[in-house]
């Protein structure tokens, strides 16, 4: 489960280094496949990819079967099939299995580090069993009772502390939670949140047991999807990091930024409609920014909720109605609260009651649209199979910017004489 902690100091030296792989070298045997995946992923592609084949093998066989198998999802799959044939027996056979699985299931995050018991089993003769485990893997497994092949309980850990010789384990083996091996990286954390337990045992379609998720395992993948979610409300590729180089950190955004301002002309097209009117009235230049900026702060709030509620399966398109209403309902309470604050201002320092009135009503429009686009757009994008923190951005952005101009410009054309 836990590798070895590995000094940051040694990640830091490493990321920093224009040589990474004279830099990794020198870093000691049994901590070069921990340290590799500390590493964002394409750091750790371009190291592996100058590592021979040897050297690879060599450092699998220090990892669990399910750190060994996430690195040999970094290579191409001939390179990464002639490497898993090379590995000892053990770890190949269990490596190929979890090599068969999709990595963004129960069974791509489930390890392999488990016993199994029938009903009748003696403490000792199962003390044995965990003592071979530990002496072929290093670490202590769980203890899980099956009865004709099927999942019955767990046998917690500290029992055996307790009970020893001819006593059999059935009095105290516990119900465990289970998920499907094909259930997705969400019901996972569904079941742990349903089920305040330690570990979650995945189970074939037969309903045998092939692996278990432990806690621990669960926190990376929510740190992990934590980091994802922020990088895509920036736009930003979810495998950069900080270290990483001037052409790589280019190659990760061009793209996101051509986009956006295709986006931004269509924005400013939309203030071009207005230029007579900007022209007779040159605050209102002063106030637009507010205007739409507002509505983006406000579309944002709205993104960060419903996305949470898409990856705890809070809320889907099918049940969204009452959500949206919701969302819109605080939308519009909001942006009269800040539409007032905004007018009072516009009327104490410019002296201009119809600009307040004209800033009042466009900041509850505005606020509207955001929720509205924050709220439905995800879901959208969720139906259509996108990541909704990614690809939702910029099309709410684009409708707080063109919505919130056009609202604002067409009351100042209609109202400001």
């Amino acid at each position: 489960m836990v590798g070895p902690v590995v000094d940051e100091k040694i990640l830091q030296n490493l990321r920093k280094s224009k040589y990474k792989l004279d830099a990794f070298n020198e870093i000691d045997d049994s901590l070069k496949g921990f340290v590799l995946l500390k590493l964002t992923r394409p750091s750790r592609k371009k190291i592996l990819k100058s590592l021979d084949n040897d050297e690879i093998v060599k450092i699998l066989n220090t990892l669990d079967p399910n750190k060994a198998t996430a690195l040999l999802r970094d290579l191409s799959k001939i390179r990464s099939r002639h490497i898993t044939n090379r590995l000892d027996t053990d770890v190949k056979e269990k490596v190929e299995l979890l090599l068969s699985f999709n990595p963004k299931t129960a069974s791509g995050l489930m390890n392999l580090d488990y016993v199994l018991a029938t009903p009748g089993t003696h403490f000792e003769d199962l003390s044995r069993d965990i003592e071979e485990h530990e002496k072929n893997t290093g670490k202590f497994p769980s203890i899980f009772m099956i009865d004709n092949g099927k999942l019955v309980g767990e046998l917690p850990g500290h029992v055996l502390a307790l009970h020893k010789g001819k006593e059999k384990i059935d009095k105290y083996v516990k119900r465990v939670p289970h998920i499907r091996y094909d259930n997705d990286e969400k019901d996972v954390i569904n079941s742990f949140l349903k089920h305040p337990h330690d570990k979650v045992v995945v189970l074939d379609e037969n309903e045998d047991i092939l692996g278990v998720i432990h806690s621990d395992d669960l926190l990376a993948l929510l740190d992990k999807r934590r980091s994802s979610d922020l990088y895509g409300l920036a736009g930003v590729n979810k495998e950069e990091d900080a270290t990483d180089g001037l052409f790589t950190k280019v190659r990760f955004r061009w793209l996101w930024l051509i986009i956006n301002l295709g986006t931004a002309f269509l924005a400013a097209s939309v203030v071009g409609m207005f230029e007579d009117t900007i022209s007779k009235f040159t605050l209102l230049a002063v106030y637009m920014p507010i205007v739409a900026g507002m509505g983006g702060n406000a579309a944002t709030q709205t993104l960060a909720v419903t996305v949470r509620g898409i990856v705890m399966q809070e809320i889907s398109l099918k049940n969204s109605i009452k959500y949206i209403a919701r969302e819109i309902g605080a939308g519009v309470i909001n942006g009269a609260i800040n539409g007032l604050l905004v007018a009072a201002v516009a009327v104490f320092i410019n002296k201009n009651p119809m600009l307040g009135l004209v800033l009042a009503i466009a900041m509850v429009c505005n606020l509207f649209i955001a929720a509205f686009a924050g709220a439905l757009i995800p879901l959208i994008m969720k139906k259509l199979g996108k990541d909704p923190a990614t690809s939702a951005t910029i099309f709410i952005t684009t409708c707080t910017d063109v919505g919130g101009f056009f609202v604002f410009l067409s009351l100042a054309q209609a109202l400001l004489k």
